[in-house]
């Protein structure tokens, strides 16, 4: 039987990897991987007109989603260059101002490779701290801006323990003080609601694959006024993407893209309500059937469809295990196949090595009630089973 095969026995969990493509998101890009296969930048002729038209539209959904003009959204391959194009093109682009920049000790590893790769060169970065929820000290964040300090970058919702950060509070003090922010919000949008307006955030990266979109495709907020975002581009070429990012457009994936991102907005609050009760309802069934558990990150504060927990005295891996018939992750996907500390858990500051006993389910909108269910029953049952062994 090979993986094809065995994949149908399986109960996918791991929402915060990757979602499943939604099929309503498949049959809109279908049309672009076949007939409609123009380049949105030939539009001397109708198969790029339509190709245009497409990408436009798809523009216009992710806009309306994030409060924005169609005007400030750019296509990128996903997140991971968002990142990377926000963080090295603002601060190449200010260089006048300073060479400071400021992240927390949290965040995902492509923006925190980012500042090192800065630091390598001659860049000065600042990491502010969490508490043991994993908030961000917005004191000490107050406190780390410097004259010299051209942007600070938090994520809005983190990918392995669901906690969301105080965007308001954060784009309040970067406004007053004259600095650019810039939030990774992959796994936020298409889940909680985000206003670039009121929050005042200048730059945002989003990701398809995180909301039921296709993988290999991401978009990027770029603020164009009050205050205009100065950002250098990091591949050039044939100046698309008003200059940013030069190369042909994925068609395809930024259809899928739009559509999922459409599909989010309406679905969103639906989403929200049933994923928040199947995570309270794992652990009441945790806690009525005597297996210790702890949730990892803020108990309200979160991402709907994630729930990170640690179990004492439980390797993580022995579980997962014993639980072939679920997909269910350690951690983080970018990090799972080393056998490392997250730095996220460790940052907690909570019990020792608690990332080795910490798994992460994350929900997805094709799971159902009676999975979550099945999951709760299987965690408890090999649960049991570890510690009659080992004691």
């Amino acid at each position: 039987m090979d993986n094809k095969d065995l994949m149908k026995n399986v109960i996918y969990f791991d929402g915060n990897a990757t979602t499943p493509l939604d099929e309503r998101v498949l049959e809109v890009m279908l049309p672009y991987l076949k007939d409609c296969f123009g380049n949105s930048a030939s539009i001397d002729h109708v198969y790029g007109i339509e190709a245009k038209r497409a990408v436009d539209n798809a523009r216009e959904c992710i806009s309306d989603i994030i409060k924005t003009s169609p005007s400030e959204i750019i296509f990128t391959s996903g997140a991971t260059e968002s990142n990377n194009l926000a963080i090295q093109g603002i601060m190449k682009a200010n260089a006048e101002k300073g060479k400071h920049l400021i992240t927390s000790v949290t965040e995902h590893p492509a923006v925190l490779e980012t500042f090192k790769m800065m630091e390598a060169n001659g860049y000065e970065a600042t990491y502010v701290p969490v508490d043991q929820y994993g908030v961000i000290d917005l004191d000490m964040l107050k406190k780390s801006v410097r004259p010299d300090t051209v942007m600070v970058s938090i994520m809005a919702a983190n990918n392995e323990i669901g906690t969301l950060a105080p965007l308001k509070e954060i784009g309040s003090i970067t406004r007053e003080a004259g600095v650019i922010f810039h939030t990774d919000a992959a796994q936020a949008v298409g889940h909680v609601p985000i206003d670039v307006q009121s929050m005042k955030i200048d730059c945002m990266s989003i990701s398809g694959h995180k909301c039921c979109g296709p993988k290999g495709i991401g978009a990027l907020y770029i603020r164009k006024s009050n205050p205009r975002v100065k950002l250098l581009p990091s591949v050039f070429g044939g100046g698309h993407e008003r200059g940013y990012r030069s190369g042909t457009l994925n068609v395809p994936g930024i259809v899928g893209l739009g559509k999922a991102i459409q599909i989010s907005k309406k679905e969103m609050a639906f989403e929200a309500k049933r994923f928040t009760q199947w995570r309270k309802y794992l652990l009441s069934y945790f806690s009525e059937n005597d297996i210790v558990v702890e949730l990892n990150g803020h108990p309200n504060n979160r991402i709907p469809h994630n729930i990170s927990i640690y179990i004492p005295g439980i390797e993580n891996k022995a579980l997962l295990n014993r639980l072939k018939e679920f997909a269910l992750s350690a951690g983080s996907a970018c990090s799972t196949l080393e056998a490392a500390e997250s730095h996220v858990v460790k940052a907690l500051h909570l019990q020792e090595r608690r990332s080795f006993n910490t798994i992460r389910i994350g929900f997805t909108r094709l799971n159902t009630k009676s999975e979550v269910e099945h999951l709760a029953k299987h965690i408890a049952e090999e649960v049991k089973g570890i510690r009659n062994i080992f004691g």
